[in-house]
């Protein structure tokens, strides 16, 4: 029987085809909530087809509730088989071909009758669709570069899906009777922006207790595998889970095998030689055969080899082990040192609360200055001011300074657009009369890496610009960032003075933590922004400071730490 994750594939190849198709916009969106939906359950929805409940889900209607159970009775539905008829199903993998809209997929498959992606690879190199109306050789370049970049994405789950997953199973873990300690590890535990399956380590002495209560967690649609220590699940949505229970005696040295990357398991391995041990998941043993280290924490386990504790977020074999062995690693960033954010959107753009209300919001979670980056005029979808808008706004800012009082202080700012010819969405006059100027890239992100590199440049080089908004414009796992000289971009902003980036929105977490070492190393100051677009958006900041752990940064490194004077002090040297 079908589980969760098989209906809303199903669903979601309805509405791609639909939408290629030219069904009317209600249909299409009526059967992607379906999907959405299907996703989001915490249990089965062929448990709620027993008790007669399917319209309970939301989206699902009269018409939906058919179709599944259709599909739960014969795993088969005869509308999407006619629809295939219609519409080859091989089309619905263009749509995640960037710049492949359905239109353009319409008139391609019409017109030159290919439907895989391999025949529309093939036609775009042999210049078969630089002819075709709304075309040209531009469109063919975007269209290839689309396909690489699909070919290169890794199925990997983003961070910001996979790790308040595993914070939910670890918390449900710790109610287990008999557990001492559970840990995420892996790719997760070091906070990589993309993460495989979600592994858990647990400390208990009774591993059969935590076995059962991990296999029988809401949401699980079914067992991989289970022995005496370790278990495998898969969850109704396709996300893998595994865990290992260790004694709590050898859980340090568990942790720390799971966690590092290959190359600082490597480098710890040889330590232990050297010392005459070797090191293994349950324990520190003495290579003269004459007994074992147990190791409770990874505290014990650094300590035993002669190093600093390491940091998860730094375990690459980056030279940190080095830097421990010599008691010089960073004191890293942490949230707590985070006292402004300096992206955030309201009404009066795109955001979903008042400027008051993100203010209030943003004070709550100890965050002494905020700066409202709201759109510049040219992003019409992000409902950009005007000019004109920012003077009632700025009205708006001095009557809420007056309420908020002490509380917080709220500057007047902007996201200006990058435009594609490499001005600024704003003239200079008008950039000059606000407190922070953020510059972002957010559309033609396909150009030319000579070109783009320039366009980003005109805005590090601009003395109104403080912050360049995450720089590549990626978004994770849809979107690969530009293509950049970041080498250049990094040496201009550390002539310039502008600040860089993280975005920690987990779409974006932009730069990535391989840049802001880069920028760290040539003395680029940082900013972590969540650009929050809600009060739960606030929350996001963790995403950001993790990518900035990761890049070995530490709280002189990044302007949002620095006290209200300071940050005012820069901002006012800049203008």
């Amino acid at each position: 029987m079908m589980n969760n994750k098989q209906l809303a594939d199903i669903f979601t190849l309805i509405a791609n085809l639909c939408e290629i198709k030219g069904e009317v916009i209600y249909v299409i969106l009526a059967y992607r909530k379906a999907s959405e939906s299907l996703m989001s359950l915490s249990r089965e929805a062929s448990e709620y087809w027993k008790e007669g409940k399917l319209r309970e889900i939301s989206g699902v209607g009269k018409a939906i509730a058919e179709k599944i159970d259709e599909l739960l009775r014969t795993d088969k539905l005869e509308f999407l088989e006619k629809l295939k008829q219609d519409v080859p199903e091989d089309l619905a993998a263009w749509l995640q071909v960037q710049s492949l809209g359905p239109r353009k997929i319409g008139l391609i498959w019409k017109t030159l009758g290919i439907t895989t992606l391999a025949e529309l690879e093939s036609a775009a190199k042999d210049g078969k669709l630089r002819d075709l109306p709304g075309m040209g050789e531009k469109s063919e370049a975007m269209i290839l570069e689309g396909i690489a970049s699909l070919a290169r994405r890794s199925g990997r789950l983003p961070l910001g899906r996979a790790y308040p997953l595993a914070r939910d199973l670890i918390a449900q873990l710790k109610k287990v009777k008999g557990v001492v300690a559970a840990e995420s590890a892996g790719s997760l535990r070091r906070m990589r922006s993309t993460v495989g399956d979600l592994d858990i380590l647990v400390a208990a002495k009774d591993s059969a207790a935590v076995m059962d209560a991990f296999v029988n967690l809401k949401g699980v649609s079914r067992v991989l595998g289970k022995g005496p220590t370790k278990a495998s699940i898969e969850f109704v949505d396709g996300v893998r889970a595994q865990v290992w229970v260790h004694p709590p005696e050898k859980f340090g040295t568990a942790l720390q095998y799971a966690t590092g990357s290959k190359d600082h398991n490597v480098a710890l391995r040889q330590i232990a030689l050297d010392k005459g041990l070797s090191l293994s998941e349950h324990a520190l043993t003495k290579t003269s055969g004459k007994g074992e280290i147990l190791c409770a924490t990874e505290e014990e386990v650094y300590k035993t080899l002669g190093l600093q504790w390491i940091p998860p977020e730094l375990r690459e074999g980056r030279g940190e082990v080095q830097a421990a062995k010599a008691n010089q690693l960073p004191k890293l960033i942490t949230v707590k040192n985070i006292r402004s954010n300096l992206q955030t959107h309201s009404t009066w753009s795109d955001g979903k609360l008042s400027m008051l209300e993100m203010a209030r919001a943003a004070a709550k979670r100890g965050i002494k200055v905020i700066a409202f980056t709201d759109h510049s005029v040219g992003l019409a979808v992000a409902n950009g001011m005007k000019i004109e808008d920012h003077k009632k706004q700025a009205a708006e800012i001095k009557k809420i300074q007056k309420q908020l009082g002490d509380e917080i202080l709220v500057l007047h700012s902007t996201e200006v657009e990058i435009k594609a010819d490499g001005t600024l969405d704003y003239p200079d006059e008008f950039l000059a009369t606000l407190d922070i100027v953020v510059a972002s890239l957010h559309t033609s992100l396909r150009q030319p890496r000579e070109k783009i590199t320039q366009r980003l440049l005109n805005a590090v080089q601009n003395p109104h610009v403080d912050i360049i908004g995450h720089p590549t414009g990626r978004e994770i796992p849809d979107r690969e960032g530009a293509d950049l000289d970041m080498e250049v971009i990094l040496q201009a902003a550390a002539k310039s003075g502008v600040a860089m980036e993280i975005n920690a929105h987990p779409s974006r977490l932009d730069l990535d933590d391989v840049y802001a070492k880069r920028a760290r190393e040539l003395g680029v100051l940082i900013s972590i922004n969540t650009d929050a677009h809600s009060a739960e958006d606030l929350d996001m900041l963790h995403y950001g400071v993790a990518v900035a752990r990761r890049a070995w940064l530490e709280p002189k490194d990044v302007i949002n730490t620095w006290s209200t004077k300071k940050l005012l002090d820069w901002l006012k040297k800049r203008n």
